[in-house]
């Protein structure tokens, strides 16, 4: 953690001890500032939204009546049974994966969660020794185009040179085939997709929102791709405007896991405050979480004793933890926990299953990993 985000903290709390100065305030987050920028999709005016660029055939964002409702807020309540556990299994491919995370989007669905989270791992070329090669926009995904099923799926973290950019371009089209997947095809045609990258205010900060346009508008779905805190606002307006329809967001650039700063923003009082205000996490996942988003579908990845470690979840399953064999070919079971695994349960449970240092495996030290 950076000192400068630690430091006032740690003086304020020797102040707030050591004296009664301080009362229990509310300081207003940078997440939570009255700014709002402007959206060239969504404009309004005094007949409603309009969506500069889209189909005239009508407005998605219009609301006839409908608003979300309490149930939605509270909406599947799963019950985590051994047969959703042990259905989980780690994508291997491209269009595995499109198919996992479009399918549980589906059922969540129908089963009345329509604001939710998606966590997916990226394409990535595997025939270039350059780290930073991304799965261009441009690549046709089916058709006559390169084939998805050598593509690798890698983590979003700092091994993309290209950074956050790097990991929108790869992240888009992704999320649209997420989307035409969960949306289906009409007659053979999917649904239009319009992107906006107004919502990112800088220009640089890899945020874009995606709708589909169906034949049906209460179809329509928005998807915010790599949101951030500052995004919130944004996601509360869209949410609000969709009513029933579904809204997606995909890949947020917060973490799963808390550092010391965002644990103190989920507290109360002052301190809380402060460190929201700081850049802690807490108020932005209390407001989207008042707003009704649920993780239905999650896949992350990370190096654990020498060896790629995958972690899932779907929105009626626990957490499974999966570690990958060493001829790549496949990923072994670890364990389940209710609660996401820390690093130290994956270790923990990699040792439990005997599974060695990588390296040492890899030098016949250890048995393999099959």
């Amino acid at each position: 953690m950076n000192l400068y985000k630690i430091l006032p903290i740690i003086l304020l709390s020797i102040i707030f001890i050591s004296s009664d100065a301080f009362s229990p305030t509310t300081v207003v987050s940078s997440s939570q500032s009255s700014h709002h920028c402007a959206y060239p999709l969504l404009i309004e005016n005094k007949n409603g939204i309009n969506h500069v660029g889209s189909h005239k055939q009508h407005d998605p964002f219009v609301l006839q009546s409908t608003q979300t409702s309490s149930s939605d807020s509270n909406a599947v309540q799963a019950d985590f049974d051994d047969a959703n556990n042990s259905a989980m299994t780690v994508p291997l491919t491209f269009n595995d994966m499109i198919k996992q995370a479009s399918q549980a989007i589906a059922d969540a669905k129908s089963q009345g969660t329509n604001r939710q989270i998606v966590r997916v791992l990226l394409p990535r070329d595997p025939n270039s020794g350059n780290l930073g090669q991304y799965f261009e926009d441009s690549v046709e995904i089916e058709g006559g185009g390169r084939s998805t099923q050598n593509l690798l799926l890698a983590p979003p973290d700092e091994s993309w040179q290209g950074g956050i950019m790097q990991l929108y371009r790869a992240a888009l089209p992704t999320c649209k085939e997420i989307l035409r997947r969960a949306s289906g095809d009409v007659g053979g045609v999917p649904p239009k997709l319009v992107e906006d990258r107004s919502v990112d205010e800088s220009g640089v900060d890899g945020v874009g929102l995606l709708m589909t346009q169906s034949n049906d508008p209460k179809d329509d779905i928005s998807c915010f791709v790599q949101p951030l805190q500052e995004t919130v606002d944004a996601i509360e307006r869209i949410s609000s405007q969709a009513g029933q329809r579904l809204c997606i967001l995909m890949n947020p650039q917060w973490r799963n896991v808390d550092d010391a700063l965002d644990s103190a923003s989920k507290g109360g009082g002052f301190f809380g405050s402060f460190a929201n205000f700081l850049g802690g996490k807490g108020s932005s996942l209390k407001r989207l979480e008042d707003a009704g988003y649920r993780e239905v579908y999650v896949i992350e990845g990370y190096v654990c004793k020498g060896g790629n470690v995958r972690l899932m979840k779907r929105f009626d399953s626990n957490w499974i933890a999966f570690a990958q064999n060493d001829s790549e070919t496949d990923y072994i079971r670890l364990g389940e926990k209710k609660t996401r695994p820390s690093y130290q349960d994956v270790e923990r449970m990699l040792d439990d299953k005997g599974i060695s240092l990588k390296y040492a495996r890899d030098i016949g030290l250890a048995p393999k990993l099959e």
